[in-house]
């Protein structure tokens, strides 16, 4: 299994530097940043550009993967998009990879002044962003005309460092949103939420979990994919309790995702207030698991 770390874009890029590089050091797989313009409680506090953030964690780096988790047509056009990521690609020497997702209600899919989609259009706008987004960075020259984005001689020189491009992770929970992901280079869900009104349970969550990763497995078969060898991604923080509220904590939820099939999970650097309230030396303890190979890569 791989271990992630969400660093959340609220840094200056002294900061910024100095976490990318302590999650690398501890020995984590990858690293992550919210690709929102405004996130839920932390609306009025710094929160910086995603993609100038992954440059600057890119250059205080050498080895940690670096991703969006995840961008989202919500305010992003797969034209300039792909040539953001494939720059970014470039300056980290082909260590990126791009989380996406359909995009929530809220400060990003109001910013622009557009209304608000239905669930089915939100799917078919995902579907279109995935796969220009994909012909965008696989080619030099790409023409494009679809329901909702339009690319005219976009040019995409020099390319991704990596070949024929750098992976492309959707996150999925709807059977639809799931036939785009078993169709790209890997599954990311976050769990399903409780009902509105309602409390959700440790185990209420987790059993969420598992019938996800059966219904992906049913979707990728009749996609002619066996999500056995696929990449699955897990973030641990959609559960009620942190996942690093405790080192058992972690551990426990880590082996549950192993034991579901995920090859890779996803924490969060600990807050000291609203989301993801936590101690930081929690981090350091998993990333000592991880350097002693109790969580093995």
């Amino acid at each position: 299994m791989r271990v992630g770390v969400v660093i959340l874009p609220q840094f200056d890029a002294a900061e910024t530097s100095r976490r990318w590089k302590a999650v690398e050091d501890m020995g984590f797989a990858h690293g992550w940043t919210y690709d929102h313009l405004a996130w839920r409680d932390l609306a009025d506090e710094p929160w910086h550009a995603t993609v100038p953030t992954l440059t600057v964690a890119a250059m205080a780096t050498e080895r940690i993967r670096l991703g969006t988790w995840v961008t989202s047509p919500n305010f992003r056009h797969p034209v300039t998009l792909a040539k953001d990521l494939m720059t970014l690609d470039t300056i980290s020497g082909g260590r990126v990879i791009a989380g996406i997702g359909a995009g929530g209600l809220g400060w990003d899919s109001a910013v622009l002044g557009r209304p608000d989609l239905p669930p089915p259009e939100l799917v078919r706008r995902l579907a279109e962003f995935v796969e220009l987004t994909d012909l965008l960075l696989r080619q030099g020259i790409t023409n494009w005309r679809g329901e909702y984005f339009q690319a005219v001689d976009a040019r995409m020189n020099p390319g991704c460092v990596q070949r024929p491009r750098l992976p492309l992770v959707v996150a999925a929970n709807g059977p639809r949103s799931m036939r785009i992901a078993a169709t790209s280079d890997g599954w990311a869900t976050t769990g399903v939420g409780p009902a509105t009104g309602t409390e959700q349970t440790q185990e209420q969550w987790w059993s969420g979990i598992a019938a996800l990763v059966d219904k992906f497995a049913h979707v990728a078969d009749a996609a002619g994919r066996d999500s056995a060898t696929m990449d699955k991604y897990l973030s641990l923080d959609g559960a009620p309790v942190f996942s690093l509220a405790s080192r058992g904590a972690f551990v426990d939820a880590a082996g549950r995702a192993i034991e579901l099939g995920f090859t890779d999970v996803i924490t969060h650097w600990p807050r000291e207030s609203k989301q993801y309230v936590g101690d930081p030396h929690v981090l350091e303890q998993v990333g000592d698991l991880v350097h002693a190979g109790e969580i093995k890569f």
